[in-house]
């Protein structure tokens, strides 16, 4: 394979991860090349992403026919396009994902098996660039689907979704590898749509935002601006003839974001996954190209979600029709949708809003989502996965597309396939930078090196978090300077629950504390980060404590199903309760009084802190309770799970 070297070398000078110097965010983020994770929590997580689920997300598009639509589209194997005119984004974003996995943790089989697949996409592209399995196999077949020419139903063909996701893959490949082969042909893809697009030429949008992601993603490791001005069109070319929609059809261009101009929306509508992909691309274009007008909009959108929208577990989507945001206080706990990939996008959407404005609140809600309404989204195995991440199950409501509990895979496979790739992805949350100042964000046992604007140094992280709130952080520049660590204070340890009212802490916590080289520090807290200022040295230490109780939640009252419900927390880990432990849900009442008590099952779910109570029924029978946390519920078989558990004062 051909490796530009120049480009390499660009790529060391610059310390910026392969994008260009105006690619980057007020605050940029470190990139996960910079981190090795060590973590009691995350390393088994990680290893069962790479050795368990990229693996078997590759059998099922094997299996599926998925990579024989390449090979078909390639003219070396005869037969009709196998499954939905969206698989290919599958097996790029699976891609995605296993060329962060190596990049961390070299595997030369997965590299000689990428670099197949590879050459097999680049047989399967036609000539002028396009790319469309399902087109290129069968022309002028599945009318109704993917439309009679190219281009011709872009509302629901998912052309160019699947670019999108093909143009991220090519973008990880090269900044993973060196080789160039996969992104020639994303840009050649690119170019073609290019041409075809814009002002003057074809002027629709795209019925499944994701392009705009990708196309500036590929702006930024190739510095041609056409990607960029793409991206920015297919943005503002939505509602465009808002003026002639009328109640009737309201519905169907508000599921893909389309009823009004970007720039005029307020509220989160429609079809999350769409929403959130292109709010994330918005972002993008605001941080890279100064469309400063998109901030208020954004800015509104994240208000509408985390104040009236978002489940305690960070899920967001709780309508099953349409797959969408739903209305304020709209929560349904057995019938919410809450998809996989959803919350993937409820993450990336917050990031960038912490990477934009430097406020702690948007990694409260990014870390709620990622310990809760993420990880639940696949269990323990790593080779079962949720489309859909309820607050309760009553063990016979099929909820999981025909399945109440996980499937090994789905007909529609976006779910897994973005699992794949959002795990190995996880290490970029964990720090950020800005000039002389370093952000913590995450609680992870890691260490790496970190560049600031006048130094380099060393970041060692360690912590039994989030079971335990001690973290201890070792910071070690490499010459003795003055700059800013900034470590962010959970919204859970200020007594905080979310931004917003939208759930509260019935019972208060201890205050955590700071100490730097063993002694009692009180920093100034700004925008929710301790802000700790001063002349650093080799092997300074820094030890927070944050008190870890068992903490009861209530819901904002507009949330019909949760009244006289409470839930359980501890850290920032969700908990619920299941059948196999305690019998019928429903029959369990938590009172003002209940004591609640919790300890580590090593052994047990694959090492978590259980919660545990013995409980007076209204029956006038004792009865001992354990709670679970909710991303590991449905691990041992399908059963009754419940968040929300009857609460009385007595």
């Amino acid at each position: 394979m051909k490796i530009n070297y120049l480009f390499v070398l660009m790529i060391v000078i610059q310390g910026c991860s392969g994008f260009k110097k105006n690619c980057e965010y007020p605050i940029q983020p470190v990139s996960f090349k910079k981190i090795k994770v060590q973590d009691k929590f995350w390393t088994p997580r990680l290893q069962t992403n790479r050795n368990v689920t990229i693996p078997h997300c590759f059998k099922k598009c094997n299996e599926t026919g998925r990579i024989d639509n390449f090979t078909k589209a390639a003219h070396l194997i005869e037969g009709d396009h196998r499954g939905n005119r969206y698989d290919d984004s599958d097996v790029y974003k699976i891609m995605e994902g296993a060329f962060y996995s190596i990049d961390q943790h070299y595997d030369r089989k997965m590299d000689i098996f990428l670099d197949s697949l590879i050459i097999l996409i680049a047989e399967a592209q036609e000539n002028d660039g396009y790319l469309f399995t399902a087109r290129t196999i069968n022309p002028g077949e599945n009318k109704n689907s993917i439309g009679p020419t190219r281009w011709s139903l872009n509302s629901k063909s998912h052309e160019l979704y699947n670019a999108g996701h093909l143009y991220e893959a090519a973008v990880a490949s090269y900044r993973s590898t060196g080789k160039d082969v996969l992104l020639d042909v994303a840009k050649k893809n690119a170019d073609l749509i290019c041409n075809t697009f814009g002002p003057g030429k074809r002027e629709d949008a795209p019925g499944h935002q994701e392009i705009e992601i990708g196309l500036v993603k590929l702006y930024c490791i190739t510095g041609d601006e056409k990607y960029m001005n793409l991206a920015q069109f297919f943005l503002n070319i939505r509602g465009r003839n808002s003026h002639r929609i009328t109640n009737d059809s309201l519905h169907i261009y508000q599921y893909n974001q389309s009823h009004k101009p970007v720039v005029k929306q307020e509220k989160a509508v429609g079809h999350t996954v769409r929403g959130f992909y292109m709010y994330s691309a918005m972002a993008d274009l605001a941080a890279f190209s100064g469309h400063q007008e998109y901030l208020q909009t954004l800015d509104k959108i994240w208000n509408d979600v985390v104040s009236t929208k978002m489940y305690i577990t960070g899920g967001v989507g709780s309508s099953q029709k349409a797959e969408s945001f739903g209305d304020e206080y709209e929560l349904p706990n057995l019938g919410a949708y809450n998809e996989t990939c959803s919350a993937i996008g409820h993450i990336m959407f917050n990031h960038r809003l912490f990477l934009l404005h430097g406020k702690s609140k948007y990694i409260d809600v990014l870390e709620r989502t990622l310990y809760n309404g993420l990880l639940s989204g696949v269990s323990l195995r790593g080779d079962s996965f949720f489309y859909v991440n309820p607050l309760k199950s009553n063990g016979i409501y099929l909820f999981n597309k025909g399945s109440a509990t996980r499937k090994e895979w789905f007909d529609c496979a976006c779910c897994p396939s973005n699992i794949a790739r959002f795990i190995p992805s996880i290490p970029q949350y964990i720090y950020a930078k800005r000039n002389d100042e370093l952000y913590i964000n995450l609680f992870m046992g890691s260490s790496g090196n970190v560049t600031l604007k006048h130094t380099e140094l060393n970041i060692h992280q360690q912590t039994n978090y989030p079971w335990d709130g001690h973290v201890k952080i070792r910071v070690t520049p490499q010459k003795e300077t003055k700059f800013v660590v900034n470590v962010r204070i959970p919204g859970w340890a200020r007594n905080k629950t979310v931004p917003g009212d939208l759930y509260e802490y019935i019972d208060k916590t201890k205050r955590y504390t700071i100490k730097l080289n063993k002694r009692l520090i009180t920093p100034a807290i700004k925008n929710g980060y301790a802000v700790i200022k001063r002349k650093w040295r080799k092997n300074d230490l820094i030890e927070l404590d944050f008190p870890v109780p068992v903490r009861r939640v209530k819901s904002h009252e507009k949330i019909d199903e949760n009244l006289n419900k409470i839930a359980l927390e501890r850290g920032p880990i969700l908990y619920c309760i299941e059948e196999i432990d305690n019998g019928p849900v429903d029959n369990i009442y938590i009172t003002d009084h209940s004591r609640l008590s919790s300890h580590f099952r090593e052994k047990f779910l694959d090492g978590v802190v259980v919660i545990t109570a013995n409980l007076q029924q209204h029956n006038g029978k004792t009865k001992e309770i354990t709670a679970v946390p909710y991303y590991a519920w449905s691990n041992r078989g399908v059963g009754e799970m419940a968040v929300w558990i009857n609460h009385s004062s007595n």
